[in-house]
């Protein structure tokens, strides 16, 4: 376990997402022309995420809403801009193809914990912190294990055991149970909703709208 974690890892995720490339690839500049015809420019969007031991960086997602704004100039609010192909983006979480390249710079893995708003950071347990010992990645156990239908708390004590647990075999689990559940949209929030639980430390949450 001790190579998988201080190296193996690292060339599994680089293993995987180049001899996948000519699948996702060609799938991503497709998604890209439809999100700039449909969308306009920019199709991307990104934001500032904590990944390993809390270190900031920039995380890529394809856009999901409009930049309709009021007669004011503020953009109105999420769930006027998100339109039915963002919707559908979201539901068949193409909208999360350009991690991808996030997993090639080393920001992210395939497996990991989910990275969430830096805003969170002051409020986790010293437990809770344990999240991030290693890369976020883009589904992780607690994704598979119920992903918006769990409490922060079960999703934190999801990512700590990961960390404490992280193996090869343990990933391609995650990873092939991953497939299943993005198949049958089991644990997605209705992005027509638009709301989601924000973490307020403890056991404390308040809704917020949600992101990108």
């Amino acid at each position: 376990m001790n190579l998988y974690r201080q190296g193996g890892k690292r060339l599994f995720d680089l293993a995987i997402v180049v001899l996948a490339a000519p699948v996702w690839l060609p799938l991503t500049f497709v998604v890209w022309l439809l999100v700039r015809g449909k969308l306009g420019a920019p199709a991307f969007f990104h934001q500032p995420r904590p990944g390993w031991r809390g270190e900031v960086f920039e995380i890529w997602k394809f856009r999901t809403m409009t930049d309709a704004r009021d007669t004011h100039g503020n953009l109105l609010p999420d769930l006027e801009r998100l339109t039915p192909f963002g919707r559908w983006l979201r539901r068949t979480s193409l909208d999360e193809l350009p991690e991808l390249f996030n997993v090639l710079r080393g920001d992210m893995s395939l497996v990991g914990p989910r990275p969430l708003l830096i805003r969170y950071l002051p409020r986790y347990s010293p437990e809770q912190a344990r999240r991030h010992d290693v890369r976020p990645g883009i589904t992780g156990l607690a994704q598979i294990k119920g992903r918006n239908d769990i409490t922060w708390e079960e999703k934190f004590r999801l990512d700590v055991w990961y960390v404490d647990h992280l193996t090869c075999w343990l990933d391609i689990k995650i990873l092939f149970l991953t497939m299943g559940k993005v198949l049958v949209r089991e644990g997605v929030v209705e992005p027509a909703t638009g709301i989601h639980q924000e973490f307020m430390g403890g056991a404390r949450t308040d809704t917020e709208k949600s992101p990108e």
